[in-house]
């Protein structure tokens, strides 16, 4: 195998928390197993590739891709700052549903598609279907669900009590402790 064929690590990236975990996680192992990071943020035009089709006159699709470049710069500074993963990498835009585009972009067997697991109840699982299962489901290559992080479960607390106006001790914050 050349280089230019060498193992790349691919990273789901949607700009959640979860997905900027996994990212991290991908440069670690392209860090690692000395591979290239390619970050991949899937897009559809609002309402869905169907919708879209169908529509008397459809928006142009230009101003929504470039929407979609702007949330992966976004989300690469966000987790790497200026400085970048640390590894040769490459930021991809790709038309389609996440799983799909994902498990598309990641063709090759000794590829390594690495996506956030997340952490969702019944009712969002229901309506949202888990991009994480699809790429099990039909990745030709491994592929490591990340779990969230430990801060996931603080934050969705602190955001529950500010939505419901609960008082929230900010001390619980800094140091565990009431």
């Amino acid at each position: 195998m050349s280089d230019a064929e060498g193992r790349r690590i691919v990273a789901g990236v949607s700009g959640s928390l979860g997905s900027l975990v996994a990212l991290h996680r991908a440069a670690s192992e392209a860090r690692r197993h000395g591979a290239e990071l390619l970050a991949v943020l899937a897009w559809e035009p609002p309402g869905g590739e169907l919708a879209h089709r169908s529509s008397v006159f459809p928006p142009q699709v230009d101003a929504f891709r470039r929407e979609a470049g702007e949330r992966l710069l976004t989300a690469l500074r966000t987790a790497f700052g200026d400085a970048g993963p640390g590894v040769p990498f490459q930021g991809l835009v790709a038309r389609g549903t996440p799983g799909y585009a994902l498990v598309e972009i990641a063709d090759r067997a000794d590829d390594l598609l690495v996506v956030g697991a997340g952490c969702r109840g019944r009712v969002h699982r229901t309506l949202f279907p888990s991009v994480a299962r699809y790429c099990v489901a039909h990745a030709a290559c491994p592929v490591l669900a990340v779990p969230p992080s430990p801060l996931q479960n603080e934050l969705t607390s602190v955001h529950r009590r500010v939505r419901w106006r609960l008082p929230l001790d900010t001390r619980e914050l800094t140091d565990g402790r009431p």
